[in-house]
């Protein structure tokens, strides 16, 4: 039986204490062992290599290097890591050691909640396989650093047409499902997911799903 680890806290605009128990019910019906801690100790005083899969639900908020280590030592190890929107791409702002890890920092998100935009998804993996080329959500559409080596398995057009700003003479695909490696470790992100509500949609919650089983060791 696989282990996975969920820490969830940080800003509570992004639901995490919700989204943790959705993620931990999707974990448990794929017969995972879940272990749902509350504090960023948890990263310092478990013993994270025993885990297959972390789940971090933290947006902002500030980690010691004592409790982000041992989550680099963990996933470079072969530990999978796994998740979405600012809980783990929008954690630790001033981490560059965990944007390194993740594939990705939070900038901006134009127009905030309730935008409609459409993802569209490459084929030829795993996560995307049998899914729709395209969709729409209407949730925070997030505009992302990146890193250049990451699988990009998801994107969407930048800028919205009804939502401008300075990003707007530099039209691109700006990234929204991904996966890379760190170390031994795999690393998936999706950046949907502001609130429940939208990892509840079928498409986004296969997405996660996948993107977790992607990503636990093997």
């Amino acid at each position: 039986m696989k282990r996975a680890l969920i820490v969830w806290g940080g800003w509570d605009g992004h639901e995490p204490g919700a989204v943790a128990e959705f993620f931990a019910t999707m974990l448990q019906g794929e017969g995972c062992e879940v272990d749902v801690r509350e504090t960023l100790d948890a990263f310092r005083d478990l013993d994270l290599k025993t885990f297959d899969l972390i789940v971090p639900i933290w947006t902002m908020g500030e980690i010691r290097p004592d409790q982000r280590q041992p989550v680099v030592s963990a996933v470079e190890s072969g530990v999978g890591l796994a998740g979405c929107h600012g809980g783990m791409c929008d954690a630790f702002r001033a981490d560059t050691e965990w944007h390194f890890m993740t594939g990705g920092q939070w900038v901006a998100h134009p127009g905030n909640d309730g935008v409609r935009y459409t993802v569209h998804l490459e084929p030829g993996h795993p996560v995307t396989v049998g899914l729709p080329e395209s969709f729409e959500v209407v949730s925070e559409q997030y505009y992302m650093h990146t890193d250049p080596g990451n699988r990009v398995l998801g994107w969407t057009e930048f800028p919205h047409p009804d939502h401008d700003g300075p990003h707007a003479e530099n039209p691109c695909r700006m990234p929204q499902v991904w996966t890379k490696s760190y170390g031994s470790g795999r690393v998936f992100f999706s950046a949907l997911g502001h609130q429940r509500k939208t990892l509840e949609e079928p498409v986004p919650r296969e997405i996660m799903r996948r993107g977790f089983l992607c990503a636990a060791r093997a």
